[in-house]
Parts: C-alpha cells; structure tokens; sequence
C-alpha cells in the first residue's frame, strides 16, 4: 500500500499573524490581526479571479498568516488551499460566541464576524486542528459520495410525491406493488398511466409487463392481476384523472432519467474506490459491502493526524455523547454538533454490521435489552466501530475478526461473553 505526500501547514509557533474570514456568495470580509490583537487589515473583496488576486496581494505582506473561516469546506475553503494558507475551521456556535465577545449587544456586522474569527484565532488557536487538506482521490471520492446521498434524497422526495398523486387519482396500482423506489414500478406508470388504460390493456400484456420486469411471483401473481382487471372501479373523477395522471407520469419519467444518473455515480464511485490505494481497509470492514465502504472511506479518510486521537473522530461521527454538569446536576445528550454525512453512514454501517457479525448483534441485543431505542443502540455500536476503524488506519492493517475475537477473550470482554452464550 503506497503512502501519499502530506501536505505541510505552518506549525503554531510561526504564525505571526491571524485572519478572519466572514465569506458570503458572492464577496467576503477579511479582518487580519497581529499577535497583539491590533487590528492591521480590514477589506472585502468579490469571489472572483480578481478579487482572490487582491486578496493574495493584499495577504502577502504577511507570510506567516493563518486564516479562520466559519467552515470547513466549499469554494471558499478550496480557493485558501490551493493557495497554501494555513486555515483553522471554526463551528458556528463558536464563530457566534466569538463575534458576541465583541459586541455583546448582539449587534452582527460582517466585521465583526471576521474580527471574532481572527482575534478567537488569535487567542485560542493554539489548541485547535489546522484543515488538513485530503488527497485529491479521497477529495474527488467523498465529493462523488456526498453527491450521490443529495441525488437519492431527491429520489425519495420524488418517490414520495409520486405515491401522493397515485393515491389521489390510481389507489389499485398502490396496493399492487410495494417497492417504489424499484424503476419498475415507475415504468408500470408510464406503461399504463391511468386506471382506464390498464383495464383496456388487458391481460396478457400485464402478464408479459410482469415477466419482462421480473414482477412475476406465484404468490403475488393473482392477487395482483385482480386488482388490475378491478382499477376503474374504484377511481377519482375524470378531471383529476387526467391531471394527477400527467403529474403521475412526469414524475416517473423524472425517477427513471435520475435512476440512470445514480447509476453512473455508482459506477464512478466503485471504480474510484477499486483503484483507491486504502481501499483494502474499508473494503475489509464486515457489513460495508460496496456501497458502504466508499461512504466510509470518503467520510474518514486514513490520515489519522486529521483526527489526532479515536475520540476526537468518535465526537465528529456524532457517536460520542455530550456530557453536561452543573453542581450536583449531570446528565448526557446526542451530539447534535457533527459531520452530518460521516453519522448518517455509521449509522448505516452499524445496522448492516450487525447483521454480518456475532458480536456486533450480541452488543446491540444487549443495548437493547438496557432499554435503548434502536438508534441509540447503533450508536453505542457505531462508537465500538470507530475505535476499531482508528486504529485500522493508525496500522494502515485491515480488519481480521479472529484478531478482534483474541483481543476480546484476552480483555475478558463481556461483549464476547454474550457472543459465546448466543452461539451456545
């Protein structure tokens, strides 16, 4: 497995100077400070060829500058990286409290967002993780990625508005079939977009509808040919017919041109994770498969100095809990505060490793058993999972269960006890 150049960013102790930067659509707001705190540069520039120049020229008096963003990715993000700042990410409620320290009033300004990120840079930098930029692999795969997720929530919108118009207008073929993310049911629509057409049809062209689409099921074959032959009985009246049908067939027609769209991200996602040099870790992983192992692999990526320590990936992923005390008052809730992407795909992976593992279905049967809901249990699982993933990465080794199973037995721990009840 080769290893990949890591890109360098200016250690602490060399930054001299600090910015922030309040960006927008189309412009954005810097405020530089020096160590002191004095405020040396304070400019706006367009997002554009120009306005990057003048901020590369207006910058350069200061080479040892490091730049705070109220984000962590985007154009904006890209454009500082391939100019090779130094930037430091800072969360919104942060960036909001910063601003606050300046104006506690509740005033809010473009200036003094910029100004709360460069002078909270300023002050308490020191402890925070400079952006590491990924590889461009690893970028090129988790962009694909988070993509794919944003075109299958647009699917499910579609898919959802889909069955609303058939329940208006064409109850029959809703009762006849059940998965409607299946292209099938969308092509159904557009062979017979109406209760009136699929009666005229007739029945040995819903016999061969159902042969071609592989639809044909001795247990569901009668059931669903009666209800084909019964579609105008019971029916809404003809203007909504004929407006819900054309509704009904623009809708499929859109699923079926976006179901060939997801398609080819599928096929650019599985060849990009095929040549990926660390696809052997994540491919290893039990439950992930090949959809799921370019999700995880583009969400975490394998440069364990981005993360630093299993925890501090552990409270991006959104698995560890936030702990809250106050005098004799403690208690815990869900990190709402994460990478959004990253815990929807544990989340995911922790139902499907369960499935594919014993102990990970002994672990989330006893979390249960504790009066955990279903999302919580994956996530106490999800936790355990990403402990294991650090240190794959850490290793650069991929996952070997019986590895995992020693490990167990020389800790004594209870998960493998369960396991080794459950078995017997």
């Amino acid at each position: 497995m080769r290893k990949r150049k890591a890109t360098q960013m200016k250690p602490w102790k060399d930054l001299t100077h600090y910015a922030g930067l309040d960006w927008a659509k189309d412009h954005h707001c810097v405020v530089i400070v020096n160590s002191e705190g004095r405020i040396v540069a304070d400019f706006e520039f367009e997002h554009s060829v120009e306005g990057w120049k003048s901020f590369a020229e207006k910058t350069s008096a200061w080479p040892n500058l490091a730049v705070a963003i109220e984000t962590s990715q985007g154009a904006v993000v890209d454009q500082l990286l391939q100019r090779d700042y130094t930037v430091y990410p800072v969360h919104p409620v942060a960036a909001k409290s910063y601003r606050e320290r300046k104006a506690p009033s509740g005033t809010k300004t473009d200036h003094l967002d910029a100004w709360g990120l460069a002078d909270g840079l300023r002050g308490d930098g020191h402890s925070w993780r400079a952006l590491q930029p990924l590889d461009p692999m690893t970028q090129q795969l988790r962009l694909l990625c988070r993509d794919e997720v944003v075109l299958i929530e647009q699917r499910t919108a579609l898919v959802n508005q889909l069955q609303q118009a058939l329940l208006e207008y064409y109850p029959a073929v809703l009762e006849a079939f059940d998965d409607w993310t299946s292209p099938s049911t969308w092509e159904f629509v557009l062979a017979f977009p109406t209760p009136q057409a699929l009666v005229t049809a007739g029945k040995r062209r819903w016999e061969k509808f159902l042969h071609s689409h592989r639809l044909w099921r001795s247990d569901t074959a009668e059931k669903r040919l009666k209800l084909f032959a019964q579609a105008d009985q019971f029916q809404a009246s003809d203007p909504i017919v004929r407006a819900k049908s054309q509704l009904a067939v623009s809708l499929a027609k859109l699923l079926c041109t976006l179901e060939k769209q997801l398609a080819l991200y599928r096929s650019q996602i599985e060849a990009l994770f095929r040549d990926h040099p660390d696809h052997d870790l994540f491919g290893s992983l039990p439950g992930a498969k090949k959809v799921l192992a370019p999700r995880l692999l583009a969400a975490i990526g394998c440069d364990p100095d981005r993360y630093g320590s299993q925890e501090v990936l552990q409270a991006i992923a959104g698995t560890a809990p936030v702990s809250y005390q106050s005098g004799r008052l403690k208690k815990v809730h869900v990190r709402w505060a994460c990478d959004k992407f990253l815990r929807h795909t544990i989340h995911l992976w922790a139902d499907c490793f369960r499935r594919a593992s014993a102990w990970g279905q002994a672990y989330y049967q006893q979390k249960r058993s504790e009066g955990m809901t279903h999302a919580c249990a994956l996530r106490c699982l999800g936790q355990r999972l990403l402990k294991i993933v650090f240190r794959m990465i850490t290793d650069k080794k991929p996952y070997d269960a019986e590895l995992h199973a020693r490990n167990q037995q020389k800790h004594g721990s209870w998960v493998l006890k369960l396991t080794n009840k459950t078995a017997a």
